[in-house]
Formats: C-alpha cells, sequence, structure tokens
C-alpha cells in the first residue's frame, strides 16, 4: 500500500467516525419526535448500506431489495411474537433471513445479467410481497401486527422510547457504516469495484466472478434483513407494505442521490429524501412532485451524486 493509500484512507476513516460522532453529540439535544425521526432515518440508511454494495460497488441493479428487508422485518417480528425471541436473537434471526434469502435468490437471479436481472428480482420479491398478503393469518397482511413489548428490551431497557430507539438506531448504524467502510477498503470491495468497471477483465486475471457477484449479494442482503429486523424492533410494528415495490425503489433513489459507491452517501440521500419530502408534504399536496423536480436537478448537475460529486471535485479519497 503506498503512502497516498494510508493517508487516504486515515482520512476516509476519520470523516466517518466524524460524523458518527456528530450525530451522537446530537442524541441529547433533539426533542422526541426528531429523534424517533431520524432514528427511522438511520434505520434505511442500513438499508441503503446494503443496496450500495451491490449497486454502488458491484454493478448490479435489483429492484427486489424489499424483500430482504421485509425477510428481516418478518423474522425478527414473527420470532419475538410467536417464537418468544428477545430483541437480540430476533435482530440475528432478521440478519439470517436476510442473508440466507438473498443468497439463494442471488444464486437464481445471476444466472441472468444487465436488465434481466432486474426483472427477475423484481419478480421474486413480487412474489415474496404476494405471499404476505396471502398467508395474511399469519403475517396480518397491510394491516400488519404490534411485536410484544417484552421483545422491545435490550439490557432490561426498553426501546419504546425516543432516547432508546435513538440510541440503538445510531449504534447500529455506526457498526453498519464502519463495516462498510472497511469493506470498501478491502480485498473484497476493491474485487466489487473491478468487476464493476470490466468483469470480463477481472475474470481474465483470474477471479472469480460469479462468486464475488454472489457475495455482494448475499452482503447485501444481510444489511437489509438487518436494517428491515431493526425497523421492527424498534418500532415495534411488522407490516406487508414494506415488502411492496416501493421500498425496493426507495434505496435505490437514497443511493443514486446520496453517490453510488460512497460510504456515506447512503446516509446522505436518506436524509435529503426524508426531509425533502417530509417538508414539502407541509406546503403542498403535490409534495412528490416538487421531490421529483429536485431529483432531476440533482441529476442533471449532481449525476453521481451528493458525495459522489464531492469525491469527484473536491476529496478523491472519499470512500
Amino acid at each position: 500500500m503506498t503512502g497516498r493509500d494510508r493517508s487516504g484512507g486515515t482520512r476516509a476513516w476519520g470523516l466517518t467516525v466524524a460524523v458518527l460522532a456528530a450525530l451522537a453529540a446530537m442524541w441529547p439535544l433533539l426533542p422526541d419526535y426528531n429523534q424517533i425521526t431520524l432514528a427511522r432515518v438511520m434505520v434505511f440508511a442500513i438499508f441503503a448500506i446494503g443496496y450500495n454494495i451491490l449497486f454502488g460497488y458491484t454493478g448490479l441493479l435489483s429492484l427486489g431489495h424489499a424483500l430482504f428487508f421485509a425477510a428481516g422485518l418478518y423474522a425478527a417480528g414473527l420470532g419475538a411474537r410467536d417464537g418468544g425471541l428477545t430483541a437480540v436473537p430476533a435482530f440475528l434471526a432478521g440478519i439470517l433471513a436476510g442473508a440466507g434469502l438473498a443468497a439463494g435468490v442471488g444464486a437464481l437471479a445471476l444466472r441472468t445479467a444487465g436488465v434481466a436481472f432486474m426483472i427477475v428480482t423484481l419478480m421474486f420479491a413480487q412474489a415474496g410481497y404476494l405471499a404476505l398478503l396471502y398467508f395474511n393469518e399469519w403475517t396480518r397482511g397491510d394491516e400488519g401486527f404490534n411485536l410484544p413489548a417484552a421483545s422491545r428490551t435490550v439490557l432490561g431497557l426498553e426501546l419504546a422510547g425516543a432516547d432508546m430507539r435513538y440510541g440503538t438506531a445510531l449504534a447500529l448504524f455506526a457498526l453498519a457504516t464502519l463495516i462498510a467502510t472497511w469493506l470498501a477498503r478491502s480485498p473484497l470491495g476493491r474485487v466489487m469495484v473491478a468487476v464493476r468497471e470490466n468483469e470480463a477483465r477481472a475474470a481474465m486475471l483470474g477471479y472469480d466472478t460469479g462468486r464475488v457477484k454472489l457475495a455482494a449479494v448475499t452482503i447485501s442482503g444481510a444489511f437489509s434483513g438487518a436494517a428491515g429486523a431493526a425497523y421492527g424492533l424498534i418500532d415495534g410494528y411488522a407490516g406487508a407494505t414494506f415488502a411492496s415495490v416501493q421500498y425496493s425503489i426507495l434505496p435505490l433513489l437514497w443511493v443514486l442521490v446520496g453517490g453510488a459507491g460512497t460510504v456515506l452517501g447512503p446516509l446522505v440521500g436518506a436524509v435529503f429524501m426524508f426531509y425533502l419530502i417530509d417538508l414539502t408534504s407541509g406546503l403542498t399536496d403535490a409534495y412528490m412532485l416538487v421531490a421529483g423536480a429536485v431529483l432531476v436537478l440533482v441529476t442533471l448537475f449532481a449525476p453521481r451524486g451528493i458525495m459522489g460529486e464531492v469525491r469527484r471535485r473536491v476529496a478523491r479519497w472519499l470512500p
């Protein structure tokens, strides 16, 4: 590793830690409503981090990530409601459900490429959504169900309070971000980027690109499942709506706006889109039109996303 690489790596880690420290410093300063809102945003940012691993770093466009989010959500929710699992085992079950389902879907979907891969992942996600509606007796469909209070306790502390929601979401987001930062600079992360840039050349250099892509899908599914489980445990709710196509498109938008292939892009995109819609919905009923116009402007003037443009113009060391 060259001195320039080490310097860039140090600054990348420093920026990541600084952002996490800023979020921690905001914790005691925010009112309850803002703590709950930002906790949700951080959970969705974990979801976007998972999507970014597949799309931003490996170059695979999926429209089926709602399936993995919902897998984590329902694994934790049903495990808590019917299996009596407490928060930590339920959360781990969500990660395993997301990763396991992603590995199975990836093994089949990766037999295709390009647009076909996108369509196949969409079909799997829609099948999962319809299955949740069909087995309404257990899943409660779009109506959903509330998780028992006993399952939403960590070390004797209940997750119902605003402080605990924020603290838990921050801890999970910090862990996800640090893992993503490490992955981006690891040999596997560099091979993922090589596959994204030129898969044929990566294969010619001796890398098993099929295994790399399957690993990317599985890791992405694990992050998405973790986000789903965290959402269910923190908000105390699970519903089939989170398996709809909308929740496959949202992480794509967050990553595109924040900057595909950047570690902090998912957080920036999730915060930007969430608060843009929240603020404009209070001003006009046509808030989606406003959001769409802003997205068009971002696409025109920042085609690489916000953090992608910062990396291109200001700080090329950004991970």
